[in-house]
């Protein structure tokens, strides 16, 4: 299973939308961990985002991630194209500053992922966060 990790070009996980993201870190997750493939570059327009939420935008980083055979999208922040998004990925919200932090903890709940993955276009974002207590 592919995951997209939105990040800069420093492998830091982006504080704006995933739609926003300068690049995203391609991993393959197997039943033996999860390794780098590639780093792709956003290549949507974001001058052609119309309105906040633009469902011409989410098609466009959807069709570009899907071209990559993703299936997991893991970011901070997700905007309100969540809704849009969901439906073709598992979408993971994470806290973790970098991607290299967020790697095991994905792989940890690969299980879980693969259960909303199979929901279809039914299936909820799933919350990795770490809150303070």
């Amino acid at each position: 299973m592919k995951i997209a990790f939105a990040a800069d070009n420093e492998g830091s996980f982006i504080d704006r939308h995933f739609g926003d993201s300068e690049y995203y870190y391609i991993y393959e997750m197997t039943s033996s961990g999860i390794e780098f493939v590639k780093k792709i570059e956003n290549t949507t327009e974001e001058d052609n985002e119309e309105i906040h939420a633009d469902p011409v935008k989410a098609k466009g980083v959807t069709e570009m991630l899907r071209n990559e055979d993703i299936r997991v999208v893991v970011a901070k922040v997700f905007g309100p194209n969540i809704k849009r998004i969901k439906k073709k990925f598992v979408c993971v919200i994470m806290n973790d500053e970098n991607i290299s932090d967020s790697i095991k903890k994905v792989y940890q709940k690969s299980e879980l992922i693969l259960n909303e993955w199979n929901k279809g276009e039914d299936r909820n974002y799933i919350n990795l966060r770490i809150t303070s207590e």
